[in-house]
This record gives C-alpha cells, structure tokens and sequence, in this order.
C-alpha cells in the first residue's frame, strides 16, 4: 500500500533510468514532490532528470536514500537484494513497484491503459497525442520517447491519464482503468509466466480491474484475447478490426510507394472517416484503430482525432530512419519474432530493390531459449542476418549457460537464412562498413543497447561498381569463417 504522501518529503526511484521510471519521477517532481533517483548508467534521460532538478546518483549504494525519504519506488528489474532496497526495508521505508505507482496516480484520473504484447507503446503514443493535439492535456506515461511529445510522460492537466500497461511481473494489474485496450496476446515474458493458460489468466485480471461503466477495446481479430472474453466481465466490450466483423472497422485500405496507407474507417453509429497514416504497415493501422476507437468513445471530435492520426510521426526506435544517404540505417525496438517478422515484412514491401541487413541483438537467454524456432523463422525478408551477443537481463547465470547467440545463427541458417554471429559491436560495425553497398537497408533491431552501433556508424562512404561484387565475396569468406 502507498501510504498517504508529503510533498516537502523525498520519493525515491530506483532505477530511474529506465523509460517509464524516469517518466514517473517527472510527474512526481510536476507534482511539487521532492525527487531522487539511481542508476547505473549515464544517459540522456538521467541527464534530462538532472535538468529538471531531481538528483540521480550513478551507483547502487545503501547511502543513496535521503534521510527524508518517505517512499522509494522500485523497477520490475531491481532485485530485493539491491543495497538501497536492503537499507530501506532496515529503515522501515514503504517499498513499491514502479507499477503500484502508476495505479496510484491512475485513481486519481479517468485512466486508459494499453495491453497487449506488440503494439502498446506506439497505441499509448497515438492516443496522448490526438488527446494533446484536441487540447484535451492529458497525463501519460509511455514507454518510449515521442518527439512530438517531447519525451515519454507528462503530469496533464486534465482528468485523463494515459498509459502503457505491461503484462511483465503482472504489473497491469497495479491498475484500474475506466478504458482498457488489448491489442493481442502472444507467448512472452516466459521467464516470468510458465505457459499461455498463464498469460491468459493475466489478461483476464486486467479485464476485471476496469472500472465499473468502464470499457474494454479489444482487437477482434485476437483469438487469444476472444478466449477470455466471458460473460462474467461486467464491462462494455468495443471491438475493432479489419477483414472481420468487428464494432469499429478499417475498409479501402491503400499504401502508397512508399508504404504509407489511408482507409476508411466505418463506426459503429454508421459513419465514415477518411484516415491518412504516415506510419507503414498493417500493425499500425490496428494500432490507429484502437485509438480511434477510444477517442471517438471518450467524445474527442472526429476531425481532431483525424488530424492528430495524419500528422503523427512516431515514437523513437519504431522503424526510425537515423541515417539517410547512400544507404540507410534503420533503428527499431522489434525484439519478439512477430515483431521482427512485421518489420522486415514491410521493409521488403517498401525496399523492394534493395538489400536488406538486420542486426538482430536478442534480449534475455530465456526469450531466445523459449522462442528459438520461431525467431528462426522471423528472418526470411531479409538478406543477411548479423546476430551480436544475447543482451543479458533478468535471467541467471544458469539460464545464461543454455543458450547463445550461435544457437539462434545456426537455426537460422537451418532455416535457409544468411545469418552470422558476430559477438561485439566493434566487429559488427567493422563488417557493415566492409561489406555494405550503395542502396542497403540497415536495420538494427532489439530491446537492448544495440541502437548504440546505429547512431555511431553514421559515415559517408562512396561506393564503386565493384563494390557489390566485393562485398558478395567477403561475405561468403566470413560464412565460412564463422
């Protein structure tokens, strides 16, 4: 329980580096609370909590916790053995999820929450910015950085709070919506859960903690999320979809060369609107869907809604074009085979003429582990696969020791791909630069810290004719090495 909080006294993060912890402590300090943090890691988010004023120390140390702490909130990945957690509890200091956080400043909103295993980040995203662009000034929380948004959290000032609600640590459950939106639900998080019957009784809970009137919006083309709608869910049921019989659904879809898209889409009260997406592919028009859908349903005036869809551009790491010159680089948060697979799927139907790489760093050994042969099978539109290190996180050492990164390389080549493991970014950025060809696609895809190698081999080379004939050559001489 989060006990009844001062503001003249400290809130504490642990792990405040972290997307969604840091835009917790922003809209605490927002709120007039005093706020610190740790991490162990220096990046642009600490440093944009330095600039706002909450103090962040670069270590883990039992001498972090101001002696006017009154709460210290924690992430999923901190372990109870953490110094500072260790010093609080001595200290008898309230100690709660970064979960049980968001639940708390949700009940003081009229909360929207978005689920789902693919899909949440750029949903939440969507809908905080059609609320912002009707002038509507919501509160959100996003596990990811929209620049259009100027970051990834805003106290608001209206009643509606926005948020991404993860299924990880069953931390959606922390929260109690008025609207919820489940866009899918896949095989994840096996670490955590021990099968799909699991998962589902997950989303089933999520289900039942909205709030009485509340509404569930649900992607009618899940069977996994059809499973779990009962007739015991006293709740309003809004579906969406496309190619299925649903209560808001997208009709005349189009994309242009480029692979952006409109369509039509149809209410349920009988109308028709017209929606022009900058985003490529088929998962975000679902995604545009279920924002419409909530907008719409909250009361948000169709030509704001429409004009907030056209003119958003995104959220960093979802398909961002960093690099744009004789070849491009392409960075992306896809760490899930079906993410993967929808990702290169459109990048060959945008690129339809060139070559495709992927840099692949996998994220947790027991991921990699629990879903080997479908990552193996999620690599078919690309050309060459380049597999760095699995990025180690949350797991054991033990679990570290059952798989690695050549297992995943050999599936693939099992699979007819033309993949090679490369342990370090330092060797990955020397094969790129060695190997690639005027026109290329790079894109480099995970959850880790892989994005590190695409801003930093931002050059300018020039290419010759033989270049792809060099190229063709090394490449099969590391085949062959590897």
């Amino acid at each position: 329980m989060i006990p009844e909080l001062c503001p003249t006294k400290n809130i504490h993060f642990i792990g405040v580096g972290g997307t969604g912890m840091s835009g917790l402590a922003m809209i605490m300090h927002s709120m007039g609370f005093k706020v610190s943090g740790s991490d162990m890691n220096i990046n642009k988010v600490t440093e944009d909590l330095v600039n706002r004023g909450i103090h962040v120390f670069y270590v883990h140390n039992s001498a972090n916790i101001p002696g006017d702490t009154q709460l210290v909130v924690k992430s999923a990945a901190i372990p109870d053995d953490n110094p500072e957690v260790y010093n609080s509890k001595a200290k008898n200091i309230p100690i709660v999820k970064y979960a049980q956080l968001l639940g708390y400043i949700m009940d003081l909103k009229k909360g929207i929450a978005v689920a789902g295993t693919h899909g949440k980040t750029t949903t939440t995203s969507m809908l905080a910015y059609i609320f912002s662009q009707a002038n509507l000034y919501p509160g959100y929380v996003i596990g990811g950085v929209v620049p259009q948004l100027k970051g990834s959290s805003s106290e608001g000032k209206s009643d509606y709070f926005i948020v991404e609600a993860c299924e990880f640590d069953r931390s959606f459950l922390n929260l109690r919506p008025f609207y919820a939106i489940i866009n899918n639900i896949e095989e994840d998080h096996l670490d955590y859960y021990k099968n799909m019957d699991e998962i589902l009784n997950a989303f089933n809970s999520f289900i039942n903690n909205i709030q009485q009137g509340g509404t569930l919006f649900y992607s009618a083309s899940s069977l996994n999320i059809k499973k779990i709608l009962g007739a015991n869910n006293n709740i309003n049921k809004v579906s969406y979809g496309y190619e299925t019989e649903a209560d808001f659904t997208a009709s005349n879809y189009k994309f242009d060369k480029n692979g952006m898209m409109t369509y039509t889409i149809n209410t349920p009260d009988n109308k028709q609107f017209k929606v022009k997406l900058k985003l490529f592919g088929m998962h975000n028009l679902i995604n545009s869907l279920a924002a419409f859908a909530v907008a719409y349903s909250a009361g948000v005036l169709p030509e704001s809604i429409l004009s907030g869809l056209e003119t958003f551009e995104g959220v960093r790491r979802r398909f961002e074009i960093v690099y744009d010159n004789s070849y491009k680089i392409v960075d992306d948060y896809a760490h899930h085979p079906t993410e993967i697979k929808t990702v290169l799927k459109y990048a060959r139907k945008k690129y339809k003429n060139n070559r495709i790489i992927t840099v692949f760093q996998p994220h947790q050994h027991s991921r990699t582990r629990f879903l080997l042969n479908d990552f193996a099978n999620s690599f078919s539109d690309a050309d060459i696969i380049v597999v760095p290190d699995i990025y180690f996180v949350r797991d054991s050492e033990i679990e570290k020791k059952l798989i690695s990164s050549r297992d995943l390389v050999r599936a693939i080549v099992k699979n007819k791909g033309n993949a090679f493991y490369i342990p370090s970014f330092v060797e990955i950025e020397k094969f790129l630069l060695d190997n690639i060809i005027e026109g290329d696609i790079i894109i480099f895809m995970g959850a880790g810290n892989i994005n590190e190698i695409a801003f930093g081999m931002k050059k300018t080379i020039t290419f010759d004719g033989d270049n792809k004939i060099e190229s063709d050559k090394k490449i099969k001489q590391k085949a062959c090495e590897i």
